[in-house]
């Protein structure tokens, strides 16, 4: 799909050359990519000591379980 964007082209040539980009495309989509991936990122640090940590838990044990 073909989009017209009016972008900062001194933000996109410093990303385009920053990144070492073939495209201007591949900056966008990359930019965009990096960019939703830190906003979830950021939603998770809500849950930053929230969940019960169980020291006397096996993991090991947990995991052969499955194995039979």
């Amino acid at each position: 799909m073909a989009t017209n964007l009016n972008i900062d082209i001194k933000l996109l040539d410093e990303a385009y050359q920053i990144g070492n980009f073939k495209t201007k495309k591949e900056a966008v989509n990359v930019a965009l990519k990096e960019y939703i991936q830190r906003h979830k990122q950021k939603d998770m640090l809500k849950f930053l000591n929230k969940v019960d940590f169980d020291k006397n838990y096996d993991y090991k044990k947990a995991r052969n379980r499955w194995i039979e």
